[in-house]
């Protein structure tokens, strides 16, 4: 009988990962004893993935809010920055932002709106027409942003950031100054030393910058970018894909990924004598449509991978041929028609009819979605991903 359980995504779990650990025989002995409990048997094109958290922590790629501060200091010379487009985060920023604010004199924070670049909204849209306001057009002061739009809070975490951010920059030693525009060139009728912190968009907002007549623009993949008195690090990244760990330290992306999950698949072949894929992950890419919000806060969905994790899909729309060119067929010999077309398939279906509608995006994009909703942000335990049939399709026995 044909197999009739495609794609399957399981959770695996791990123990605690502490600074020191041994990440490539955790994440190694954890799915090999989930395979032995469960008797799950390997193939070959499984995919094994592991959270960038994980990594971070067995790495001890940790900073403190006085590293970040000391960094800014260092870059920007201690006087008054101009800080632009972060994202409205607890998790993300706020811890950040104290140590930015500790290192300058004052900042010059300047809010894209009306949501951040990930969706997090400071007013709805409907309110920016209702008084007329044009978001690509108009700078907003804080006085005249409150009396627009009051004391708007998010609608999931009950945060009024506007305010969050500016108590946290004035608490951390700073002056502070708050605008609202999506226009990068506006903060400089307010300082010619910008902090862009953008994630997805940094390339073009520094290249405005300079080109308007910034004097220092940084990003923030520039802060921490280098160790600070044995600190963590992240020299593609910097802050970039960071997240809180305590009140005065942030976890920082992890680096070196690419040894890891070489090391791990290495051991997993010698284990099982099967060549399985392995990836670590972030965020996944995918936006929630009640809230708005894109997922993908991290620089990347995944900063490693195997070499057989690289591209996108090349798949075969089934219901596209089955309603066009397969359409006066039925049953088995339907089946059998498509199973033919599915093994006679280029091996490159771009722009080509039969593949439209199939998601066009990197498989590591596809997968870290997969991975992430998979484990989840919580308590499920389970930091390892362990993925099987991914890349089967309809002719697979």
């Amino acid at each position: 009988m044909s197999r009739m359980i495609g794609t399957v995504s399981r959770g695996v779990r791990a123990p605690i990962i502490r600074e020191g650990d041994d990440i490539v025989e955790i994440v190694t002995s954890s799915v090999l004893e989930a395979a032995k409990a469960e008797d799950i048997a390997f193939h070959d094109r499984d995919i094994v993935a592991m959270t960038e958290a994980i990594v971070a922590r067995a790495q001890g790629n940790y900073a403190s809010v006085d590293n970040i501060a000391a960094d800014v200091r260092a870059k920007f010379g201690g006087e008054t920055v101009g800080v632009i487009f972060p994202i409205l985060s607890r998790n993300r920023f706020a811890i950040c932002l104290r140590g930015i604010a500790k290192g300058a004199k004052k900042i010059v924070l300047m809010l894209s709106y009306p949501s951040d670049e990930v969706g997090n909204h400071l007013v709805s849209m409907d309110a920016l027409d209702e008084h007329d306001i044009d978001p690509y057009r108009d700078v907003l002061t804080l006085a005249r942003y409150r009396e627009l739009f009051g004391y708007e809070k998010h609608r999931f975490t009950g945060v009024d950031y506007v305010e969050y951010y500016e108590s946290l920059i004035r608490e951390s030693g700073a002056e502070a100054e708050i605008i609202f525009a999506n226009n990068p060139k506006a903060i400089l009728d307010y300082t010619k030393n910008v902090l862009t912190c953008d994630i997805h968009t940094r390339a073009r907002t520094k290249r405005i910058l300079k080109k308007a007549g910034a004097e220092i623009v940084l990003g923030l993949d520039e802060i921490m970018n280098a160790s600070l008195n044995g600190s963590g690090f992240n020299a593609d990244y910097g802050l970039l894909g960071s997240n809180k760990a305590t009140e005065d330290t942030v976890k920082l992306f992890p680096r070196d990924c690419q040894v890891v999950v070489d090391a791990i698949a290495a051991k997993l072949y010698e284990a099982t004598g099967k060549k399985i894929e392995v990836m670590v992950y972030g965020d996944g890419a995918f936006k929630d449509p009640v809230g708005k919000i894109w997922e993908l806060a991290d620089p990347v969905v995944a900063p490693a991978y195997t070499a057989g994790l690289e591209g996108t899909p090349n798949e075969l729309k089934l219901k596209y041929l089955a309603d066009n060119e397969f359409s006066a067929l039925s049953g088995d010999a339907l089946k059998e028609a498509i199973k033919e077309k599915i093994h006679a398939k280029d091996e490159n279906l771009v722009g080509k009819m039969s593949s439209e509608g199939t998601t066009p995006r990197q498989l590591t994009d596809l997968i870290g979605s997969l991975c992430d909703l998979t484990s989840g942000s919580g308590d499920k335990g389970t930091p390892i991903v362990w993925i099987q049939g991914y890349f089967d399709n309809y002719t697979a026995e």
